[in-house]
């Protein structure tokens, strides 16, 4: 009987070590699988178990094409399975090309005898993910904000970064959740980096793939009021709750779709919007929603120069401009305080009251829209 050994993790078991289970025991008559106890997981590899030792020792067992399960108990973070190998006698040893170890592992199957194995590591097929997206699937929120974005735009997509200016913005409620989305899609709020926070996915990469800044998913996986340094990745500047917002921020829906990407290689005054910036920066350091929106009307000014149709005055806004890459979907209005706002809230069917959102202590927290609010949305269309 040709005896064939493999170990790992196997934190989180998923198709890939299905595969990789599989394709061992095609080397020989009798598969292995060892793996490290919960403690010497903690000590040897920084990782938490997901489950006890004796849960996961009998879900690998209970694969047809595992024989036989066998913890790893040395303190070696390469050979953790040297005492396991020795007292099971294995023929083989096979691992993975992505090994970290491989050459650890070739010399100690040198010195034993043991036929060592590199096997090539199976892609995910469509729709199968690997320990790692699982666990962040896991942690996602079920809640999570989206967006306004103040000033500094598209000085967070990386070809277009100047070191030394900021992208200024801030996460908002009512909250979304993947069961509950009372925004229009495709309205500027940062909505592509909500979903992807709430799917647990790279939030940040998926951006970057759309040929896009990073600005959405970080400050809505942040909170508060923040201030980014431009760059090709986020750095935060610093933040804060945004409580000072309280009261002064609106959405109004212009009812026009938007696609941030469409926008992205526009002609555009980079050194203007980073003075923009720099003030909407001020006025978050200072926590003054005046100075905060002098900032965002200088950014307006840039979006009507780009050509985008200039927006109506509603109630006595401080300032008002188009959210991300503009040219229609929400844009954000600015008021003194919360009698002006809601003033212009109910003066106007299209606009909506928007708070800052800033999570404590890690808590996963719902806002709810008000019941007035979802009448005016099932009103327009926006819900059924």
């Amino acid at each position: 009987m040709k005896k064939v050994f493999v170990s790992g993790a196997f934190n989180v078991l998923h198709a890939g070590h299905i595969r990789f289970f599989e394709d061992a025991r095609q080397l020989g008559d009798y598969l292995i699988v060892s793996y490290p106890p919960a403690d010497l997981l903690w000590k040897l590899y920084d990782k938490k178990s997901v489950l006890d030792d004796s849960d996961k020792k009998a879900v690998i067992s209970a694969l047809s094409m595992v024989d036989e399960v066998i913890e790893s108990t040395d303190d070696d973070v390469a050979l953790s399975f040297r005492s396991a190998v020795q007292a099971c006698s294995p023929q083989v040893l096979a691992v993975t090309t992505d090994d970290v170890h491989i050459e650890a592992k070739r010399r100690f199957c040198k010195e034993q005898g043991i036929e060592f194995v590199v096997l090539e590591k199976s892609q995910p097929q469509e729709g199968q993910t690997t320990s790692t997206q699982v666990l962040s699937r896991v942690k996602a929120p079920h809640h999570a904000p989206l967006r306004v974005d103040f000033a500094g735009g598209w000085l967070d997509v990386p070809e277009n970064a100047i070191p030394g200016e900021y992208i200024v913005n801030c996460s908002i409620s009512p909250t979304v959740s993947l069961k509950e989305w009372l925004y229009r899609q495709g309205a500027g709020l940062g909505g592509s980096g909500g979903w992807s926070v709430l799917n647990g996915w790279d939030p940040v990469a998926s951006e970057l793939g759309l040929g896009v800044g990073w600005q959405d998913p970080a400050v809505i996986a942040e909170t508060g009021a923040c201030v980014w340094k431009s760059g090709p990745k986020p750095v935060l500047d610093f933040k804060n709750t945004g409580d000072f917002l309280k009261g002064c921020m609106a959405v109004y829906d212009t009812r026009v779709k938007h696609y941030t990407p469409g926008f992205a290689g526009y002609e555009r005054s980079f050194e203007r919007i980073a003075k923009a910036g720099r003030i909407a920066r001020l006025g978050v350091q200072q926590q003054d929603v005046a100075v905060l929106a002098v900032g965002v009307q200088m950014s307006y000014q840039l979006q009507l120069e780009e050509g985008m149709q200039p927006l109506p005055d509603i109630g006595n806004q401080l300032a008002h401009k188009y959210c991300g890459g503009g040219h229609g979907g929400y844009a954000l209005y600015l008021y003194e305080n919360k009698e002006e706002r809601d003033a212009a809230v109910d003066s106007c069917e299209d606009m909506y009251p928007v708070e800052p959102y800033c999570r404590t202590f890690g808590k996963d927290e719902q806002v709810p829209w008000e019941p007035r609010f979802l009448e005016r949305l099932k009103k327009r269309g926006v819900i059924k």
